[in-house]
C-alpha cells in the first residue's frame, strides 16, 4: 500500500508542475484563432518578413529621411485570376529606355493566366518608364511568377517584359521577385486597393517604399549599400547612395532596412489630421516598411497595388476625397511629412529575429482559408 501511496503522490507532483513558457515569442493576446485568410488578398507565410509584426526587442536608429518635394505611389502589378485564359509575355529589350515597351524585341518569356481586358499602357500607367514589375498567381494556384517591366498595350494581344525572378511560393516566405534595387517581392508588403479605406480598418501586414537614394541612402565598400533581406543595391549605389545628402548620414539606412515608427513614441503625440494618416501610423509602428527601391528623383512612394481587381490610388481617392499623391501642402501630405520624420530604422532586424525579435506587437497571421 505504501508503494501504491507513493506512486500516486509522485504522479500527483508531476501533473502540477507546469513547463516554463518563453514569453519572448508569445503574441499578443488579440490573436484570432478562428480566423482563416484568403492567400490571394493575405498571402505568404505567418513567419514571413511581409506579414511578421515588430517585436518588443527591436533596436531602433533614427533613419533622418530627409524632406522630398512629394510623396507617390510604386504600382506593382498583382494579377490573382489563375482560372483567366494564358497570355502570351514575350521579351521586349527596352526596359527604361526610350524606346517603346509595347513591341516585342525578342522570344517569349513566358505564359500566364492575366485578363485580356487589363490594360497595360502609356494611356493608363503613371509616368513615362515606371518600374511595372508583375507578380502573377499561375494556374496551379500557388506559384507566383514575376516580371519587370511588364506592358499589355492592346486589349486582345499580347504582352511584353524584359527580366523574369524566381519563382515564389504563395504559401510560404515570398521574400524575393521583381523590385530590382533589393530583390524584394513585388507582391508582398505591397498596400492593396482594398486597404487604407474608410470602412477596411488596421492594415494587418508589413509596408514598402521607396526612397529617393541619393538623399537617403548609405553606401560604403563593405556594406555595398544593402542589408538583409535585400539581395543586392542598385547597380549604381556606389555613384549616387548619399551623394546629395545635406546632414550626416545613417550607416543602418540601406536597401533593405525596415523602416519602423518606434514604439516609444505614441502615435496621438504626432497631432496627425487625417484618417488615413492615422491608420498609416499605426500600420508603420505595429509592422514597419521595407526600403526596396530608389525613386531616383526627390520624392518618395509607398507601394501599392495595381492589378485586373483594383487600383489602389483610385479606391484611396473615392474613399478620402483627395490623391495619394501630396506635394505636402494639404493636410495630408502634412500628416505624411510627420510621420516620415518619425522613421526609424530597427536595426537589429534579421533572419533569425525578424522584426527585431521578443514579443511581437500584433498577433501572427491566422491561417489560410482553403481555396477551390
Amino acid at each position: 500500500m505504501k508503494t501504491i501511496f507513493y506512486i500516486l503522490t509522485l504522479l500527483s507532483l508531476i501533473s502540477c508542475t507546469k513547463t516554463p513558457i518563453d514569453d519572448t515569442k508569445k503574441p499578443p493576446t488579440d490573436s484570432v484563432t478562428t480566423e482563416r485568410r484568403n492567400p490571394y488578398r493575405w498571402p505568404f507565410s505567418e513567419s514571413s518578413i511581409w506579414n511578421m509584426p515588430i517585436g518588443s526587442k527591436a533596436v531602433y536608429v533614427a533613419a533622418n529621411l530627409e524632406p522630398a518635394s512629394r510623396m507617390t505611389v510604386d504600382e506593382d502589378y498583382i494579377v490573382m485570376t489563375p482560372t483567366e485564359p494564358l497570355m502570351k509575355i514575350y521579351t521586349s529589350n527596352v526596359g527604361w529606355g526610350s524606346g517603346d515597351r509595347c513591341v516585342a524585341t525578342g522570344p517569349l518569356l513566358f505564359e500566364a493566366p492575366i485578363p485580356q481586358s487589363w490594360e497595360v499602357s502609356r494611356n493608363t500607367w503613371d509616368g513615362t518608364t515606371p518600374n511595372a514589375g508583375l507578380a502573377v498567381l499561375m494556374t496551379d494556384k500557388r506559384t507566383i511568377k514575376q516580371t519587370q517591366p511588364f506592358a499589355h498595350c492592346t486589349i486582345g494581344g499580347d504582352a511584353t517584359s524584359t527580366y523574369s525572378f524566381p519563382d515564389q511560393d504563395i504559401y510560404g516566405d515570398g521574400l524575393y521577385g521583381a523590385h530590382g534595387g533589393s530583390g524584394l517581392s513585388a507582391v508582398g508588403g505591397a498596400l492593396r486597393y482594398d486597404e487604407l479605406t474608410t470602412t477596411s480598418g488596421p492594415i494587418r501586414h508589413v509596408l514598402k517604399m521607396n526612397v529617393y537614394a541619393a538623399k537617403n541612402l548609405y553606401y560604403d565598400e563593405t556594406t555595398k549599400g544593402f542589408r538583409w533581406p535585400a539581395k543586392t543595391a542598385d547597380s549604381n549605389a556606389s555613384s549616387v547612395y548619399g551623394k546629395l545628402r545635406t546632414t550626416p548620414s545613417v550607416k543602418a539606412c540601406r536597401m533593405g532596412a525596415l523602416l519602423a515608427i518606434p514604439n516609444t513614441i505614441d502615435i496621438n503625440t504626432l497631432n496627425l489630421e487625417t484618417q488615413p494618416a492615422k491608420i498609416l501610423a499605426q500600420a508603420l509602428q505595429d509592422y514597419g516598411a521595407y526600403i526596396v527601391d530608389d525613386t531616383a528623383w526627390d520624392v518618395n512612394a509607398f507601394i501599392t497595388e495595381w492589378g485586373p481587381d483594383g487600383r489602389f490610388k483610385v479606391e484611396f481617392e473615392k474613399n478620402w476625397g483627395f490623391t495619394f499623391t501630396t506635394d505636402g501642402s494639404n493636410a495630408w501630405g502634412k500628416d505624411l511629412k510627420k510621420i516620415m520624420a518619425a522613421l526609424h530604422v530597427v536595426d537589429n532586424n534579421s533572419e533569425s529575429f525578424i522584426g527585431g525579435g521578443g514579443i511581437p506587437r500584433k498577433a501572427l497571421a491566422p491561417p489560410f482559408m482553403k481555396m477551390n
